[in-house]
């Protein structure tokens, strides 16, 4: 992460413009490039994603909560392509490929749109 006091002080002796579009452009491309904290919760495949639901407590108070997916990041060989891909699948999408093969599989998913490798 970029340090703004320390990136200021390198670059002092520019206008003030200057220095303010720097500034702003210097956190718009780290906040660009941190994808991993940024990067939805959702199957590749199977397009599984976070549903909405209530905790309840013993005197029925309700508040609310969120179901995440089991996603895990697996990779899967495509014989056909001779190459690797690494997806973000929940475990009933790896079901599916153990059944079904990797390559049934991703041809169904780029059918329905969840999936542009």
């Amino acid at each position: 992460m970029l340090n703004p006091v320390k990136t200021y002080r390198k670059i002092n002796n520019v206008g003030f413009e200057l220095r303010f579009f720097f500034l702003i452009f210097a956190n718009q491309f780290v906040n660009r490039h941190n994808l991993h904290e940024k990067m939805a919760r959702v199957c590749q495949i199977t397009g599984k994603k976070a549903r909405v639901g209530n905790n309840v407590s013993h005197a029925n108070n309700k508040t609310k909560r969120k179901f995440y997916p089991n996603l895990q990041k697996k990779r899967f060989y495509i014989p056909e392509e001779d190459r690797w891909v690494t997806l973000k699948v929940s475990t009933t999408a790896i079901r599916t490929i153990n059944k079904n093969g990797i390559t049934a599989v991703l041809k169904k998913a780029r059918q329905q749109g969840n999936i542009l490798v």
